[in-house]
């Protein structure tokens, strides 16, 4: 091209954070050369990305609470549109966050911009709101998928799609020892210890915090000497926590540890999981995480009721976590809404304490990790250079 590649990106959180730093490090581990920039991460702006918005600003859930800040949203959408349009990027890539992205995406064609579109993560449009999946083929010039079942979902509305796989099945080892994982958190190997997630964002773990601290105190009475675990992706969120715990027994507090994140690449998440023997987590990617750390699991989820009411009209398919939906028939409990209650989810933990039903689980996520590895998938950089190179010209009709 004679000129650096110029590519933005929109990441609107940790998971797409993630994607989006090993996606640029693909790019110069081929030597091409590349500018990034839009709205990312801590890990891809120490990667050298330049980012017009802290992410935290797309960390809003649900569809009656984006509402509240969509003009907000669109001043941010129409600002990169401003910036794009006076100094053009050749390819804009939206990593997850599709309400947002895709809405990029369609902005970028409306206003005539020389730049390929790229979805990287498919929405979930093969599990609800299946209409959308035009408004994607008039506005997407590629989805990169990660898991194969996605590919053929869009190969029937002939949008282009690419199934590059998901970069945890490779990155994390099938042989992956507990004890190692406790080790580098400075926990004990001869405890058990049970992993509490309500999520990374500030509205999750206001929401979801209580939740899974109220089941933690019903364990409490039963386990006194059960150690929780709590990751807080940031400082912020360490004090949101904190504060959340104030109102626990003094007894229950002393048991629960709150392990900040410590560098740029966000994976406190990950490293507590790992060292968890039990994992309760919010519904969302991390399930997929889990699941790839071979650590049993129940997840949950509660959105504003009117929210609920929408998704559950419009779901197509019987499961909501990856796991589920990957094997196709409930491996994991989902306690979804008004099933999620501190009774109920501290129940399901209980039950993984009993070794037949924790060893089950833990083979079921072998087997999965396994079958994500033996599917092949495409180079996610050359599919996305494609999208660059002129399509051969026919001289005769």
């Amino acid at each position: 091209m004679g000129r650096k590649l110029r590519i933005g990106i929109v990441a609107g959180e940790v998971s797409g954070d993630t994607l989006g730093v090993k996606l640029m490090r693909r790019f110069r581990e081929q030597g091409i050369e590349v500018e990034f920039e839009g709205i990312g991460g801590p890990q891809m702006i120490a990667e050298g990305f330049q980012s017009y918005y802290p992410m935290d600003v797309f960390s809003v859930m649900g569809i009656v609470e984006v509402l509240k800040d969509l003009k907000r949203f669109f001043a941010i959408r129409d600002d990169l549109i401003i910036r794009w349009t006076k100094n053009p990027i050749d390819i804009f890539i939206g990593i997850d966050s599709p309400d947002f992205n895709l809405r990029m995406s369609k902005s970028i064609k409306q206003h005539h911009l020389p730049t390929k579109t790229v979805q990287y993560v498919s929405p979930s449009v093969w599990a609800w709101r299946q209409g959308r999946v035009h408004g994607i083929k008039a506005s997407i010039d590629l989805v990169l998928c990660l898991f194969p079942f996605e590919k053929s979902f869009y190969q029937q509305f002939d949008v282009p799609a690419a199934f590059v796989g998901h970069p945890l099945a490779s990155d994390l080892p099938l042989d992956n020892p507990k004890d190692q994982a406790k080790a580098a958190l400075n926990l004990s190997t001869t405890q058990r210890h049970i992993a509490l997630l309500p999520g990374s964002r500030r509205g999750e773990v206001e929401r979801l915090g209580p939740l899974v601290l109220d089941a933690a105190q019903i364990l409490h009475a039963k386990y006194p000497e059960q150690i929780f675990l709590i990751p807080a992706i940031n400082a912020a969120r360490k004090q949101q926590i904190e504060v959340l715990c104030q109102g626990y027994p003094a007894s229950l507090v002393a048991k629960i540890k709150i392990l900040e994140n410590a560098d740029n690449e966000s994976n406190i998440g990950r490293m507590v999981m790992n060292a968890a023997d039990i994992i309760a987590l919010a519904s969302g990617t991390a399930t997929l995480e889990a699941m790839l750390l071979h650590r049993p699991m129940v997840t949950f989820y509660k959105l504003n009721w009117l929210t609920y009411l929408i998704v559950k009209f419009l779901v197509k398919i019987p499961y909501y976590s990856l796991p589920n939906i990957i094997a196709g028939k409930k491996v994991i409990t989902e306690l979804i809404q008004a099933q999620a209650t501190p009774a109920h989810l501290a129940t399901e933990i209980e039950k993984l304490m009993d070794i037949e039903v924790y060893q089950l689980q833990v083979m079921q996520f072998i087997s999965m990790h396994k079958r994500l590895l033996n599917d092949s998938s495409e180079d996610p950089v050359s599919v996305i250079l494609e999208l660059l190179t002129p399509a051969p010209t026919q001289e005769h009709q």
